[in-house]
């Protein structure tokens, strides 16, 4: 069935909400880290700030490892049954999760209720983005993709800065339910507005789960998590970093997070066009620049005027890699799509957890709230001797006739050119 432009742009227009809620609920708790510390943790808070700041960072992690879990399990399990179903599961579980996250009283609990509510996360981007790719049509796929993370980098730049607002005048539980809302009605306008899609009659867990026998895949997914490692070292403590390293008055943290978002929102929408172009050529240009942006922020956030600027690229940098990824996995994953779609997600979140545990530590090791961002550094730096080896190794078995030599083929331009650059 042909869809008119107005009805995919409102098909699209509904998925982004899902974006959007999503973003709502991953990314909130870093303007409220303080809130929630000094609420589940009150003892840990008399005694210190910055330890109570950062074992609350484990609601972060929480969150991220659900996703890790979730993604490819529903992905696997769920990759024949049709996806508008699917994506009405995804948004139902996030609805009960976000509410349970909102009322529940013990850190403890609090804690298992983000990792529940982050089981479908993966599932819902990576089954949204198919059905982006497919409204969209040949050689939009990348941009089809970055419309659906849209809604997550919007959500930055509007959403979470104004739940953080709310949250900081009421309480964090009130924010966390507002939250919720916004995936009540996300469940409507996808039930209303998304085209029925079949899933793929022919998918088997056994085939789905074959695409992790591919090395193309494992180094892209590593890929992911270093870069979004490095970003969530430093953004899970853009708010202690605000008020005790630029000494900002925290009604300044909406503001600051507004920069983040802004930084999303253009870095995906550039690296989704330049995804649909050179996908590697992207990934080595957003490295770049991340390195640069991280060290920038290290030297300058103990200033307005420099973490506004180098919270914007940073987080620029690192949007620009998400889409990139996702394209580069529906490029080597073969017949496993659905769940490379989604595995992008457990990749990304990895990177998330590892990032807020680790800058974590370095926090509680009494190293400051900007050692984070040299953690995010090293964790940059073998993202791109990674993207390397990717390139290279697609050239060897292009000209050795390999097994997947077809689907090297079909990027060969692109890496030859930027593998030649980069080396020369």
């Amino acid at each position: 069935m042909s869809l008119s432009p107005a009805r995919v742009r409102l098909a699209i227009l509904a998925l982004a909400l899902g974006g959007f809620g999503i973003g709502l609920t991953e990314f909130v708790a870093m303007g409220l880290l303080p809130n929630l510390a000094a609420d589940l943790l009150p003892h840990v808070w008399a005694v210190s700030h910055e330890k109570a700041n950062a074992q609350a960072g484990w609601l972060v992690s929480a969150y991220a490892l659900g996703v890790v879990v979730g993604a490819p399990t529903i992905a696997a399990l769920a990759a024949r049954f049709p996806r508008k179903q699917l994506l009405l599961a995804c948004v139902g579980v996030f609805v009960l999760g976000t509410v349970a996250s909102a009322i529940l009283p013990t850190f403890e609990l609090v804690l298992v209720a983000r990792f529940v509510a982050a089981l479908p996360h993966g599932a819902y981007f990576g089954i949204a983005a198919l059905v982006a790719a497919s409204l969209m049509g040949p050689g939009k796929r990348g941009q089809g993709v970055a419309l659906v993370l849209a809604g997550l980098t919007i959500a930055n730049v509007v959403g979470v800065p104004a739940i953080t607002f709310l949250g900081q005048n009421t309480s964090w539980r009130v924010a966390y339910l507002a939250v919720a809302l916004v995936f009540a009605l996300t469940f409507v306008a996808v039930a209303f507005l998304v085209p029925l899609q079949a899933g793929d009659p022919a998918a088997t867990m056994r085939r789905e789960l074959g695409v992790f026998t591919r090395p193309q895949v494992w180094l892209t997914l590593l890929l992911g998590s270093l870069g979004f490692g490095g970003f969530f070292a430093v953004y899970t403590f853009i708010s202690p970093v605000a008020t005790n390293v630029a000494h900002l008055d925290v009604g300044a943290i909406p503001f600051v997070l507004v920069a983040a978002g802004l930084g999303m929102t253009i870095g995906n929408l550039l690296g989704g066009r330049g995804a649909d172009h050179h996908v590697m050529r992207t990934l080595f240009i957003c490295f770049g620049v991340f390195a640069v942006a991280l060290a920038g922020f290290a030297l300058t956030a103990q200033h307005a005027v420099g973490l506004f600027a180098f919270v914007f690229l940073v987080s620029g940098a690192a949007s620009a890699l998400s889409p990139a990824i996702q394209t580069r996995l529906m490029d080597v994953a073969g017949d496993s799509q659905s769940i490379a779609a989604a595995i992008n997600h457990s990749a990304l979140n990895i990177g998330n957890s590892l990032g807020a545990y680790l800058g974590g530590i370095t926090i509680a090791a009494g190293l400051g709230y900007l050692s984070p961002t040299w953690v995010g550094l090293l964790l940059c730096v073998p993202g791109v001797g990674l993207a390397l080896v990717s390139v290279a190794l697609e050239r060897r078995n292009r000209k050795s006739g390999g097994a997947d030599s077809e689907l090297a083929g079909k990027v060969a331009l692109d890496e030859d050119s930027v593998l030649d650059r980069t080396l020369a």
